[in-house]
């Protein structure tokens, strides 16, 4: 009950980063496109009542009313591309940790 008076009162967001070279966002209509990486942009539709906003083409953030939803679109979204642990790139939750593992050494 405490959260929907807060969702309707100030809402709720959540913020992505994506890192990597040419990894980019921009939202287009309805549709928040992708381009992270695979052969063609990623279109995913924004459902109704969250609204999403690109920063700089690295930044996304989700907002909304509903707390439960803007959580699982950002899931979603971080979902098609997660931060990888060798170099790091993906999608992200900002000011999210990403555990970095050490590579093979190369021999001799």
């Amino acid at each position: 009950m405490a959260n929907m008076v807060k969702g309707v009162s100030s809402g709720f967001e959540k913020g992505l980063e994506i890192s990597g070279v040419g990894y980019r966002a921009e939202v287009a209509g309805d549709k928040l496109k992708l381009t992270i990486g695979f052969s063609a942009p990623v279109q995913y539709p924004i459902p109704e009542g969250i609204q999403v906003k690109v920063d700089k083409q690295v930044n996304i953030a989700v907002s909304g009313i509903d707390k439960q939803l803007v959580g699982r679109v950002a899931a979603e979204i971080r979902g098609l591309k997660r931060p990888e642990p060798y170099k790091g790139k993906g999608i992200k939750y900002a000011g999210e940790k990403i555990r970095r593992k050490v590579g093979k050494s190369v021999g001799a």
